[in-house]
C-alpha cells in the first residue's frame, strides 16, 4: 500500500502526518510526505521555500514518533496545492491520500472549494481527512450508504485497507413518500406510524439484500435506517454515536452545478468534527443511485 500525506506544516497537517504514520506502520505501507510550494512566487524565493520545506520534512521524519519506523519519503513539488498533491500522488501510484482539514476562505471556497475538496473532485484517490488526534485504530465507524455501486466501492476499500471492521454501523436515510399526503388527508397517527414503520422495514430488507449481493456478510454490521434527509440523518447519527470516522462513497459529479450547490460529501467535510474517508467509484459507473433518498454523498 502506498500512502501520500500532504502537509502545509500547520497544526492540522501535523495531526494528518501522525495519523498517516500510524496507518503506514500498521500496514507496512510506503509513506510519502508531500509539501507543495507556490510556483507563482519569484524564482529565488521558490528555491528558498523548496530547500526549507525539504529540511522541515526530513526533520519531521526523524522526530515525529509515528514516522521513524515507517518507510518514509519526503517530496517537495511546485504548483497550486491541490494540483501538486494530485501530481505527486500520481507519480508514486498512491492508494490513499491523507490530509488535514483545511481553512476555508470565503467567499472563494463557496465556488471553488477547499484544497481537500478539490483533491477529492479529482476523483482518482480515496482521501482521508483527519480532524482529530491520531488514533491507532478506528473503533467506531459510521458508513452512510445509498445502496449504489459507489457505496459498495467505499465499503470494499475500507475493508481492504483495514479501516473497516466488524461492528461498523451502516446508515441509510429514507423518506416515506406518501407521508405528506397522509398528513394532509387527515389520516390518524396510527395509520401514519404504521405506514412509516412499513417503509422502514422494507428499506431494512433492501439494505440486507445489498449486503448479500455484494458478499459483505450481512451479520457483521450494525444496520441503522433513519427517516429524514441525508445530511440531517448523518448529523443526527454523528451526534448520537460519536464515531471516530465516517466512510463515504462519492458519485464523481463535476461541473458548475456541483460547484454551486455542493453535495452531501461537501456538507459533511465542512460540518462534522470527525475523521472522514471519501472513496471515489472504481467502476466509473456514474448512474444515479437506485434509491434516491439514500444517506450518501453526491460528490
Amino acid at each position: 500500500m502506498i500512502i501520500v500525506a500532504a502537509t502545509d506544516f500547520s497544526t492540522r497537517s501535523h495531526r494528518a502526518l501522525r495519523q498517516a504514520g500510524l496507518l503506514a506502520r500498521a500496514r507496512r505501507a510506503e509513506l510519502h510526505l508531500v509539501h507543495v510550494v507556490d510556483e507563482d512566487l519569484p524564482a529565488d524565493l521558490v528555491h528558498m521555500e523548496e530547500c526549507e520545506a525539504q529540511r522541515v520534512l526530513t526533520e519531521q521524519i526523524g522526530s515525529m514518533p509515528e514516522l521513524p519506523d515507517a518507510r518514509c519519503h519526503a517530496t517537495v513539488i511546485r504548483g497550486h496545492p491541490f494540483d501538486g498533491i494530485l501530481r505527486a500522488s500520481a507519480a508514486v501510484g498512491a492508494d490513499l491520500i491523507v490530509m488535514g482539514a483545511h481553512r476555508k476562505q470565503f467567499p472563494r471556497d463557496i465556488f471553488t472549494g477547499t484544497t481537500i475538496e478539490r483533491v477529492i473532485r479529482g476523483g482518482k484517490y480515496p482521501v482521508l481527512m483527519v480532524n482529530n488526534e491520531a488514533q491507532r485504530q478506528y473503533e467506531r465507524v459510521l458508513v452512510p450508504v445509498d445502496m449504489s455501486e459507489t457505496s459498495a466501492d467505499a465499503i470494499r476499500f475500507g475493508l481492504s485497507a483495514g479501516l473497516l471492521d466488524d461492528g461498523a454501523t451502516l446508515l441509510h436515510a429514507f423518506s416515506p413518500v406518501a407521508k405528506r399526503r397522509l398528513l394532509s388527508s387527515g389520516a390518524s397517527s396510527d395509520i401514519i406510524s404504521g405506514y412509516v414503520d412499513s417503509e422502514r422495514h422494507g428499506t431494512m430488507e433492501e439494505m440486507s439484500a445489498f449486503l448479500v449481493a455484494n458478499e459483505f456478510g450481512p451479520h457483521r454490521w450494525s444496520l441503522r435506517v433513519d427517516e429524514g434527509l441525508p445530511m440531517q440523518v448523518i448529523a443526527r447519527a454523528v451526534a448520537e454515536k460519536r464515531p471516530d470516522m465516517l466512510v463515504m462513497g462519492t458519485h464523481g459529479r463535476s461541473g458548475l452545478l456541483r460547484a454551486l450547490i455542493g453535495s452531501v460529501t461537501e456538507e459533511v467535510l465542512r460540518s462534522v468534527n470527525v475523521d472522514v474517508l471519501i472513496v471515489p467509484p472504481t467502476r466509473h459507473d456514474l448512474r444515479p443511485p437506485k434509491v434516491a433518498t439514500a444517506a450518501s454523498s453526491e460528490a
